[in-house]
């Protein structure tokens, strides 16, 4: 019998109901306040050109004008801000730099007290950015709960929480009765509730904040002004766009799970998409059939896992669990709707939440997220210093490209930092395998995580392999 509780759970007419009226856009950024498109760029030269408007983008614009307001920061985006990963997330606002604790800690042991330091204070310095600049994100930090919906999740969820509290964190481990207490599913056995880990944000308005400080800054941005490809040369490098060259003097490639114009990144960036639902405003009898009183997110702690969470008006957000890569890693504006899996999601969703009956969606959407083969960001140079990227963040990238931001502005600069001495930042994941094995290879481990799932979190002979070379595949 399997042990992942959501495998055998098929979408039925009510699931249909629930979904006749969502709409195929992204709730985040559905909204009209979001900045006017600016023009493509015509050609130009700048002392650092940003490649890609989403956080990483934004972030490494503002960081390099706040330390040298002299520095002139150009910043094209392909599309316009937001467009990407940045305004299609579940705007959970992660400490961690390393995909979690538990990956940190067996990733890096020599290093994970100062990845921890450095997460923090990577997420307060985010915080006070946001209070100095006025900018309105609903940013909440009101950490997290991992909760266990088969029994071998609960094993888990022990060891998690004796990681934080090594590292000074609050975990506070929850049985069925309490877990329930705070917030009330049948589907729940149990959770860990880490209440200073980080928090939500809204990342349309995160964004959008983002933007408009880096305008007041005097970053030159552009839109529409995708990067075909760079050339360095007498001590620039010459950016091409498809309306315009931009000779830069340093540039940072922020383009994540989108093909980098430097094709030596490409190797280490899987594109996986992932896709999600927003709920209607729910009601206040809702609200208290579900408890839920502090609004932290939620993820289950299946490899198939999903992510939630509340959102400012009363909804609630529901993403995750299936994780899709396409042969050749393709990405396309296509691949953003799939029935099967919204349908899957709504689903799973009231499973998890029956007394929700009758709530209907808003908005379906999908989004591609950059992963790596160590689920943690790639960082590094070219053409001797001049061009710096950092990719990869899997899934966790709405507080930790910042710190990415700043670490491809401390290798431009040369400068030796307690960031750029990490292991993580200098040395690189293994690279995926080229097309055509990377596709099975990548179907063969998803199939094997699904089996371990179903088989109470055993892990077969293809992933203990991976595991032993700290490889593996997620979202």
């Amino acid at each position: 019998m399997s042990t992942d509780f959501f495998a055998g759970i098929t979408p039925g007419s009510d699931v249909d109901a629930a979904l006749a009226d969502a709409e195929p856009k992204v709730f985040w950024t559905d909204r009209p306040d979001a900045p006017a498109p600016r023009d493509p760029v015509t050609g130009t030269s700048a002392d650092l050109v940003v490649v890609g408007g989403g956080f990483t983008g934004l972030w490494t614009a503002i960081l390099a004008k706040q330390q040298d307001p002299s520095t002139d920061v150009v910043l094209l985006e392909s599309q316009h801000v937001g467009y990407g990963a940045s305004g299609r997330n579940g705007g959970f606002v992660s400490d961690s730099l390393t995909h979690g604790l538990a990956h940190g800690s067996s990733r890096w042991p020599s290093e994970v007290e100062t990845l921890v330091e450095l997460g923090r204070r990577n997420v307060a310095e985010i915080a006070s950015t946001l209070a100095a600049n006025t900018i309105d994100a609903d940013l909440r930090l009101v950490g997290k709960t991992t909760v266990a919906v088969s029994p071998y999740q609960l094993e888990y969820l022990r060891g998690l929480a004796e990681l934080h509290r090594a590292q000074g964190d609050e975990a506070v481990l929850l049985d069925a009765a309490e877990m329930r207490a705070d917030v009330d599913s049948p589907t729940y056995l149990g959770g860990v509730r880490l209440p200073s880990a980080g928090g939500l944000v809204d990342p349309g308005r995160l964004t959008f904040g983002l933007a408009r400080l880096a305008d007041s800054l005097g970053v030159r941005r552009y839109d529409r002004s995708p990067v075909s490809g760079l050339t360095p040369g007498g001590g620039e490098v010459e950016v091409r766009t498809p309306t315009g060259t931009v000779r830069a003097g340093r540039v940072a490639l922020a383009t994540n799970a989108y093909p980098a114009p430097l094709k030596r990144v490409r190797p280490f960036v899987l594109p996986v998409y992932d896709h999600v639902l927003v709920t209607e405003p729910l009601s206040s009898e809702q609200w208290d059939a579900l408890g839920w009183a502090e609004r932290q997110g939620l993820t289950d702690a299946g490899n198939r896992f999903h992510y939630y969470r509340p959102t400012a008006d009363g909804r609630i957000l529901w993403g995750g669990y299936d994780a899709l890569y396409h042969f050749g890693g393709r990405v396309r504006a296509s691949y953003e709707q799939r029935k099967a899996t919204h349908r899957r999601l709504a689903a799973h969703f009231f499973a998890t939440f029956p007394q929700l009956e009758g709530v209907r969606f808003t908005h379906r959407w999908g989004g591609v997220i950059d992963s790596t083969s160590r689920f943690t960001p790639v960082f590094g140079t070219a053409s001797r210093g001049r061009i710096a990227y950092a990719v990869g963040y899997t899934g966790l990238g709405v507080a930790s490209a910042r710190f990415g931001g700043q670490v491809m502005l401390d290798l431009l600069a040369g400068r030796d930092t307690e960031a750029t001495r990490l292991g993580m930042v200098r040395r690189r994941p293994v690279p995926f395998p080229p097309e055509p094995l990377r596709w099975p290879v990548v179907q063969l481990t998803r199939g094997e995580l699904i089996r371990s799932d179903a088989r109470g979190g055993r892990r077969g002979p293809w992933l203990r392999l991976l595991d032993r070379f700290g490889v593996g595949f997620d979202s």
